[in-house]
C-alpha cells in the first residue's frame, strides 16, 4: 500500500512507522485474522508480538514509562496499517491505548501512573474502558453504575457491557455516578483494578463483527475503590471521559481508515486479475469508476483523520475534528467494503476470500466511540454555535 499513497507531508519517523507497521501487519497480523475472527478469540501470540515491538505504547514516553516516544499521528498509522489485514486486531490497539492507558497518563496522580503506566506501555497487561452499560450506550451521561462515598473508598455497584479487552485488562477506566441530583456534574471517573473484591468480569456476546477482539461484561457488587483512584479533578469527571472520547475517535477514524484501504487494495488487486466477458474486471467502466470512488474518499477520509491527529500533538483543541474524521471515515468503511463485495461478487459474500469479513468489521466504527449520529450532533452543534455568535 505504501508505494501507491502520497506522503501525506509525514516526517521521516511517521514514514517510517508506516512501512514498519506495514509489513509488520502482513507477515504476522494477516495470516492470523481469519481464524481470529472464526475462532472468536484474540490471537494472544499476535499481540505478543506487537508488545514485543513497541506497539503497546506508541505515544507515550520511554522514560519514565517505557512507551515508544513518538506523536499521535504516528499511533493513528500504526492503528491504520493494522487495521488493514485485520480490524479486530486494529481495535484491540485502539482501546488498549486510546481508552485504557491516555486517561490514566492525562488525568492520573502520580502513584496512579506509576502503578499502572509502565505495565501498560510496555505491554505487562492491557487496559480497558467502562462506559457503555445496558441503559446508557449514546447518551453517556445517562451513567447508572453507582458510587457511594464510605471513608476513604467509593463503593462501587452497577455493571458495564461491551467492553474491549476485558478479559485481559488489569487497570480499567470507568465512569460512575456519584450523586443523580447534580447530572452529569455527579459523574466521575476512576480507576478499578480486575483484583479487587466484588469486581466480576464475564465474557461478552457473540458478535457481527471484530470477533477476534476480546470484549466483556463487568460487574460491581459493592466494590471498594480506593479514592486516589478518581481521575481528575472534583466534579469534572464527565469532561475527562469525554476527553478521552474525542481521542478514541481519531483511533477508531485510524480503524475504519485501515479497513477502508485493505478492502480497496483487495478489489483492486483482483479486478486486475479476475476476467468476465473477455477482459478483466478493472477494464469495465463500471467496476473501474467503483474503484476511484473508493480510492477519492479515502483519501479525503486520510486528510481528515491525519489533520486531527496534527491537532492533538499540537496541542489544540481537536474535538471536532476528531468528530469529522471518524464520522466520514467509518462511513466511507462501509461504502468501500461494500463496494468490494460487489466487485468480488459470488466469492466476495464467501469467506474464502477476507471483504465479507472487512465489511462486518467495519459496522463496529459506526458505532463505537459515538455512532455516527453522535457525531453529526457534535459537528452540527459546534457550526451553529460560531453562525449564532456570527450573527450576534
Amino acid at each position: 500500500m505504501t508505494d501507491i499513497l502520497t506522503n501525506f507531508d509525514l516526517t521521516e519517523e511517521q514514514q517510517m512507522m508506516r512501512e514498519v507497521v506495514e509489513a509488520f501487519a502482513n507477515e504476522v497480523v494477516a495470516p492470523a485474522a481469519r481464524e481470529a475472527d472464526e475462532k472468536s478469540k484474540l490471537n494472544e501470540d499476535v499481540w505478543a508480538q506487537m508488545v514485543e515491538n513497541g506497539l503497546a505504547g506508541i505515544p507515550f514516553e520511554d522514560e519514565p514509562w517505557g512507551g515508544a516516544g513518538m506523536d499521535n499521528l504516528s499511533y493513528a498509522i500504526a492503528v491504520e496499517e493494522i487495521s488493514r489485514v485485520c480490524g479486530s486486531t486494529g481495535l484491540t490497539l485502539a482501546a488498549h491505548t486510546s481508552l485504557g492507558t491516555w486517561p490514566i497518563y492525562a488525568f492520573g496522580s502520580d502513584a496512579l501512573k506509576a502503578k499502572y503506566l509502565r505495565g501498560l506501555c510496555e505491554g505487562e497487561f492491557m487496559g480497558a474502558y467502562g462506559l457503555t452499560e445496558p441503559n446508557a450506550g449514546s447518551d453517556s451521561a445517562g451513567t447508572q453504575t453507582t458510587g457511594v462515598l464510605d471513608g476513604d473508598h467509593w463503593v462501587v455497584s452497577g455493571q458495564k457491557c461491551f467492553i474491549t479487552n476485558g478479559s485481559y485488562a488489569k487497570p480499567f477506566i470507568l465512569t460512575v455516578q456519584t450523586d443523580k441530583s447534580k447530572g452529569s456534574k455527579g459523574i466521575i471517573a476512576m480507576v478499578a483494578d480486575r483484583d479487587m473484591d466484588g469486581f466480576t468480569i464475564e465474557k461478552g456476546e457473540e458478535k457481527l463483527g471484530t470477533r477476534g477482539s476480546d470484549w466483556t461484561n463487568l460487574y460491581f457488587d459493592e466494590c471498594r475503590i480506593p479514592v486516589e483512584n478518581v481521575l481528575g479533578k472534583p466534579g469534572e469527571g464527565f469532561s475527562t471521559f469525554m476527553k478521552t472520547l474525542e481521542g478514541g475517535r481519531i483511533s477508531i477514524g485510524a480503524m475504519a481508515l485501515g479497513i477502508a484501504q485493505g478492502a480497496l487494495d483487495q478489489a483492486a488487486q483482483y479486478a486486475l486479475e479476475r476476467e468476465q466477458f473477455g477482459k478483466p474486471l478493472a477494464r469495465h467502466q463500471a467496476v473501474a469508476f467503483k474503484l476511484a470512488d473508493m480510492q477519492t474518499e479515502i483519501t479525503a477520509a486520510r486528510h481528515l483523520v491525519y489533520h486531527s491527529a496534527r491537532l492533538k500533538d499540537a496541542h489544540r483543541s481537536y474535538g471536532v475534528e476528531a468528530a469529522m474524521g471518524k464520522y466520514y471515515a467509518s462511513e466511507v468503511a462501509m461504502r468501500a467494503t461494500y463496494e468490494a463485495i460487489q466487485i468480488f461478487g459470488g466469492n466476495g459474500y464467501s469467506r474464502e476470500y477476507p471483504v465479507e469479513r472487512m465489511y462486518r468489521d467495519a459496522k463496529l466504527c459506526t458505532i463505537g466511540e459515538g455512532t455516527s449520529e453522535v457525531q453529526k450532533i457534535i459537528i452540527s452543534r459546534d457550526l451553529l454555535s460560531k453562525v449564532a455568535k456570527q450573527l450576534g
